[in-house]
């Protein structure tokens, strides 16, 4: 049986597997970089009252991710459209989060959200969110 000469396989074998390499980290740098950007409502307050002041001076995308945190018997999240988000009412189809570690996804332009409990979005407890 015969060597070949430098070693174990060929030159093009070994840039066919060097370039196979090159595409899969090029697909996941491109995967990572179109997952968007996690913001977690409130900052350190989480979803409280103080909230709906929070978005001020933020830049937010479409695909970005927000993170509300809460007290689930106290709190909820309900994503809401623009109506729903002035008379603090929930439209049919709007979706209602109760686990107080909730994520969701930003829609291009505005994104509404709202609690539920208690009167507290009549009491101000409501945020809109634009993303570009």
């Amino acid at each position: 049986m015969a060597r070949r000469p430098g070693g174990r396989g060929s030159a093009s074998a070994r840039r066919a597997a060097v370039g196979a390499m090159a595409l899969a980290v090029a697909c996941c740098c491109f995967i990572l970089a179109d997952a968007g950007t996690t913001y977690y409502v409130g900052d350190s307050n989480g979803w409280s009252f103080s909230s709906p002041s929070w978005p001020n001076g933020k830049h937010f995308h479409a695909g970005d991710t927000l993170v509300f945190r809460y007290i689930p018997w106290i709190h909820n999240v309900v994503a809401v459209d623009e109506d729903g988000y002035n008379g603090c009412t929930t439209p049919p189809g709007s979706r209602t989060y109760t686990s107080g570690a909730d994520r969701v996804t930003l829609a291009k332009g505005d994104n509404f959200f709202i609690c539920t409990r208690y009167g507290h979005c009549n009491l101000g407890m409501k945020l809109v969110v634009y993303a570009a």
